[in-house]
């Protein structure tokens, strides 16, 4: 496991060593993907790459999957679940949240997981069963009890539609918590619960790549985790917090209970 954890690190700092290099010059193959907004660019591809190449040389019999090139099978029981570039409108535009993250799965769910935020040196680590660091120095979750003074993050869809039917339910939501925020990198919400630095996050669809190294992250950090289905069947989230605080989180912002106010339906 040591090794595997390692691999992830090493692979996932020079990924974004890549990113911050490629940020000094002018964009380039940027393309959309599941709506106009949903951008992908010659970055992600670049990045994505270097990861597949790293990873399969060192383990060239597990499986890999990954956003941009999909999935490559293997033989081993392991499978890696990466992605190259979290936040590419955040890349694209400048705007410093942005991170890679790579996580490795057996048959038992998550191995290990690593968030990697290149512009602020920071790398989220966790092994299955020896908890979460950053930088090598163990992190935890906050011990919010109370949701009335939980910072919590959430996100949006690129899907017009759906995303205004996510802030109508954010709107429900705002008053009863300390304050929300929407960096718009799911990958660094979840490493940033993990650390105390948000006591909870909600969001909902999610693709695997985006929660993959997250959801263990807060999990080895003393969290909770569950899926968190989107409305109207549109795919599966999470919704992640400290122990205390993730009971009447996932109380409050599951779907069904989770209601506009009054003048916004």
């Amino acid at each position: 496991m040591d090794d595997l954890l390692e691999l992830a690190i090493d692979a996932a700092r020079r990924a974004g060593a890549l990113l911050v290099d490629r940020s000094h010059a002018a964009a380039t193959g940027v393309a959309t993907k599941s709506t106009d907004t949903d951008m992908v660019s010659d970055a992600d591809r670049a990045s994505e790459r270097l990861l597949r190449r790293i990873i399969g040389r060192a383990r060239p019999d597990d499986a890999i999957l990954g956003e941009e090139a999909g999935g490559a099978a293997g033989n081993s029981g392991l499978r890696w679940v990466v992605d190259p570039l979290d936040g590419t409108t955040n890349y694209l535009y400048r705007y410093p949240v942005w991170s890679v993250s790579v996580a490795c799965e057996d048959e038992a769910g998550w191995l290990v997981g690593v968030v990697h935020d290149p512009l602020r040196d920071e790398t989220f680590g966790a092994a299955r069963g020896r908890g979460a660091t950053l930088n090598g120095v163990a992190v935890h979750v906050s011990d919010q009890p109370s949701l009335a003074d939980a910072l919590v993050a959430t996100g949006f869809s690129y899907a017009p539609a759906r995303r205004r039917r996510q802030a109508l339910l954010v709107a429900g939501l705002i008053g009863d918590v300390r304050d929300l925020r929407r960096a718009g990198s799911a990958a660094l919400d979840l490493a940033w619960v993990a650390a105390g630095r948000l006591d909870g996050f909600f969001e909902a669809p999610l693709e695997l790549w985006d929660m993959a190294a997250g959801t263990l992250l807060v999990r080895e950090a003393g969290g909770i985790v569950t899926p968190l289905p989107a409305d109207r069947g549109d795919g599966e989230g999470v919704v992640a917090a400290g122990m205390r605080l993730h009971p009447q989180l996932a109380a409050r912002v599951d779907t069904g209970s989770l209601s506009p106010p009054d003048g916004l339906r």
